[in-house]
């Protein structure tokens, strides 16, 4: 609909260049295995590129193996680290990695959804962190290994604690900064299917079915199906929790493994949550169909439309381009994205940045190839939901100023190399504003949406 309405309004205008149509642009971006957002500099530098070259959306990292990446009240309460942030080599400061990225992504007219990336997990299995040292908190299989074959710790998804924990730092981040969405990944799952045997989880069983133990087959039908509604339960939780913190407006993302395999192994059956009725639902869904070339690909994700149904609007594709083993082929990266348009989907998320930005900017360049297409409007906010920052001119005596509309906005500072959100201005008509920030060496507004 926003695109025929863009055509419309191009044509009415007497221009006739064609225009591009709505469709998420995205990628993942994270501290691992490149340096996209080591620094700030780097991060100013990726977040142009990224919108130079035609993607709209970044999902950027902000909870890691067991840390945020941003300065958080209930990180501190738990585990005593308001936050962690993976260092380049010889750097020691910690940045806050949420506010960084999401200004520099605003500024480039990017929306911005805040990636948990590691939901229940709690660490790799050589990391040793303070998250992992509460063992109550623990998921184990039934062996009483904390390792689980995925090569990952993970919390108890049952535990009061662990559920409690992942929906606090989500909504202190919805309530802090200025965010488009939330995205949680595939491990709002269980462990592994192999994983329940701890004692927290094998006393609810027993409480919840008669006093029955926990199967010693983990794919026991009865057990796999109870592990299954719980982690449904909790997605509902979730979801409504997350939309009363952050409205209508707020994209509730999830991006899960394809659609089998990962109800199989995970027990997550995400398609289902998709025509749920009783309870508000995930906006988007992003299953991660990393495959080695295209005609994995094209079979694997058509699958996913099928079992998405009228939901398929809402379908964007995980697509691998770098990662374990052999890159993309190069001729077969347009393909992919053009898929998701063949299906009519809502779009597509290149795993990962380094991909994008590294090894195949050229291709996925020329594939947008905005000079000739424009910028392609996010499809649930349409063009202009973060339009370009309003600059402040400096005059003499540390005073900065500009005409600025009516509005809501977010007042940003530049010292050195860092982007600041100094305070929320609300402009009740046009006219000039004013602020006074003799150390500042760049003053921005940004739109404010929440």
């Amino acid at each position: 609909m926003i695109g025929a309405m863009l055509v419309a309004s191009a044509l009415s205008a007497g221009i006739h260049a064609p225009v591009a149509s709505p469709e998420v642009r995205g990628t993942w971006m994270t501290t691992t295995a490149n340096n996209a957002i080591s620094s700030p500099k780097r991060t100013a530098a990726s977040m142009k590129r990224l919108r130079e070259m035609g993607l709209n959306t970044v999902y950027v990292e902000v909870w890691k193996d067991g840390y945020t990446e941003f300065p958080s009240q209930v990180m501190e309460k738990a585990i005593g680290v308001p936050f962690r942030v993976n260092p380049s080599p010889g750097e020691v400061v910690q940045r806050d990695l949420l506010e960084e990225t999401m200004i520099e992504a605003h500024r480039n007219q990017l929306v911005y959804v805040a990636w948990f990336e590691y939901g229940f997990m709690a660490a790799s299995a050589g990391t040793q962190n303070k998250l992992r040292a509460r063992k109550d908190w623990l998921s184990l299989d039934k062996d009483g290994n904390e390792v689980a074959k995925n090569g990952f710790v993970w919390l108890n998804p049952l535990h009061p604690d662990a559920q409690d924990l992942l929906i606090g730092i989500v909504k202190e981040a919805i309530q802090k900064y200025d965010l488009d969405g939330i995205q949680l990944d595939d491990r709002i799952v269980w462990p592994y299917i192999d994983m329940g045997y701890d004692d927290y989880t094998r006393k609810l069983y027993a409480k919840e079915n008669n006093g029955a133990q926990v199967p010693d087959d983990p794919r026991e039908p009865h057990w796999v199906a109870w592990r299954q509604k719980k982690v449904e339960e909790f997605s509902k939780r979730f979801v409504r929790e997350m939309r009363e913190a952050g409205g209508k407006d707020l994209i509730i993302s999830v991006s899960p493994g394809p659609h089998p395999w990962a109800l199989q192994n995970y027990l997550i059956d995400w398609p289902a949550w998709s025509r749920w009725t009783d309870n508000p639902t995930w906006d988007e869904y992003i299953p991660q169909v990393y495959r080695m070339n295209y005609a994995a690909f094209d079979r694997d994700f058509r699958q996913q439309v099928g079992h998405m149904g009228d939901r398929n609007k809402d379908l964007i594709a995980g697509i691998r381009l770098v990662g374990d083993g052999p890159d993309s082929p190069r001729e077969d990266v347009a393909k992919h994205a053009a898929l998701t348009r063949e299906t009519k989907s809502m779009g597509h998320c290149w795993w990962f940045s380094r991909g994008v930005l590294d090894v195949f900017s050229q291709e996925i360049a020329d594939f947008y190839n905005v000079p000739k297409y424009g910028q392609a409007p996010h499809p649930r906010f349409g063009p202009g939901w973060r339009p370009a920052p309003i600059v402040l001119e400096k005059a003499q005596g540390g005073e900065w100023s500009a005409h600025v509309p009516a509005g809501s906005y977010r007042l940003i500072a530049k010292f050195g190399q860092s982007w600041r959100t100094m305070t929320t201005v609300k402009q009740a008509k046009s006219g000039t504003l004013s602020v006074r920030m003799p150390d500042a060496t760049q003053v921005e507004l940004l739109v404010k949406r929440r």
